[in-house]
């Protein structure tokens, strides 16, 4: 109502548009955690995503809470790309990064690490919190828990957190994992099944509208990823050309190593 008043400010407008854009988000999660529940754990609509990605995009999110909370938040962001619901994946990093901050001490780190290994994308978050017992470690994925017997009473969520995000991770075929540091905190292990990355480059000269050869595709050499001196083949496949160009856009994938 506000944002259709003559009289709004430019102020009351800006924040009329906030909070549509996040009463929306908060519907999608709402939807997506309902056809989670309805499909047995099983995520039906999913897309291409790369958790690089969507790490950078909640720690830029989360920056203003890490500052006031005297935070330093690192990152090393390498591709891991998979396929997922992006509204439900968001929300599997989102809760991490936020249990990372929260759970912290003051001038304290996190560290946010995103990889493909081995045919997973992995994502990877550890903080210098708490000292936390080994025996207990288990108990932080369990709905309404916290460490300590600590049961839903202070002002730092609802804890459900990573019991959402162990059920995200499950449902998309992958794990979690948290393993204690020594000297306080967690690192908390995601691994999601890996999707093979692809690039787009100009296809070899095929002359103005004639079709791809029927014969065997041509291959090229592309780096995997620059890991190692060994190099992957991959097929680059040929695609409609637009009408006034001579070259198709080719999608080369690169398998995992």
């Amino acid at each position: 109502m506000a944002l259709r008043r003559p009289d709004a400010t430019g102020d009351v407008r800006r924040l009329g548009e906030s909070l549509l854009v996040v009463n929306g988000r908060h519907e999608r999660l709402i939807d997506g955690l309902l056809t989670l529940a309805g499909t047995e754990n099983v995520v039906a609509d999913t897309g291409p995503l790369d958790l690089a990605d969507v790490a950078g995009h909640v720690l830029r999110q989360a920056a203003p809470e890490a500052r006031a909370r005297g935070v330093t938040a690192d990152r090393l962001l390498g591709p891991a790309p998979t396929s997922g619901d992006p509204v439900l994946v968001e929300r599997l990093v989102q809760n991490l990064v936020e249990n990372a901050i929260r759970h912290n001490r003051d001038g304290g780190e996190v560290r946010v690490a995103t990889r493909g290994r081995d045919g997973w994308a992995e994502l990877t978050v550890a903080n210098t919190g708490p000292v936390v017992p080994a025996y207990e470690v288990e108990t932080i994925f369990e709905p309404f828990r916290r460490l300590g017997n600590d049961r839903v009473r202070s002002d730092r969520g609802a804890g459900l957190g990573l019991s959402i995000v162990r059920a995200t991770a499950t449902a998309h075929g992958g794990a979690v994992t948290a393993a204690p540091r020594p000297e306080g905190g967690l690192v908390v292990t995601v691994r999601l099944p890996g999707r093979a990355a692809t690039r787009w480059m100009p296809c070899p000269p095929q002359g103005p509208r004639q079709p791809p050869p029927a014969e065997a595709v041509p291959t090229v050499e592309a780096d995997a990823r620059g890991r190692s001196a060994d190099t992957a083949r991959a097929t680059a496949v040929p695609t409609r050309a637009h009408p006034a160009s001579t070259h198709s856009a080719c999608a080369v994938a690169l398998p995992e190593k």
